[in-house]
């Protein structure tokens, strides 16, 4: 079907900026809605952002709203999470996240294919 991987993570000083990437294989990048989930420690996977096909819409968790921008490069197959002003609430294991429509985009078990995850650890 479609495979993802992550990359990006690591570890950052609170106030800084991170870019996650996502490169997708198997399909082409332009038939999938993509999302990016994050899972904190001792907490559940969560939404925080999707983005359609064409790249035309995005959303965002409240949590993230203005700080966080997802963008896609179909002729790459390339998704990206640009993270600013990041918190310690930031820290968690982020996961790119593909589906084959743009329906109920926050519910984890409407994706069809994950990557591996990649970790984001912000410090004071």
């Amino acid at each position: 079907q479609v495979q993802l991987v992550e990359s990006g993570g690591g570890l950052v000083q609170a106030g800084g900026s991170l870019r996650l990437s996502c490169a997708a294989s198997g399909r082409t990048a332009s038939r999938l809605y993509m999302g990016w989930f994050r899972q904190a420690p001792g907490k559940g996977r969560e939404f925080v952002a999707g983005i359609s096909r064409s790249g035309g819409t995005t959303y965002y968790a409240d949590s993230v709203k203005g700080r966080f921008t997802i963008s896609r490069d179909n002729a790459k197959n390339m998704v990206y999470l640009q993270m600013n002003s990041l918190n310690p609430e930031g820290t968690a294991v982020y996961y790119c996240a593909a589906k084959y429509n743009d329906f109920d985009i926050r519910r984890p078990n409407e994706y069809a294919s994950w990557g591996q995850g990649t970790q984001v650890t912000v410090s004071l």
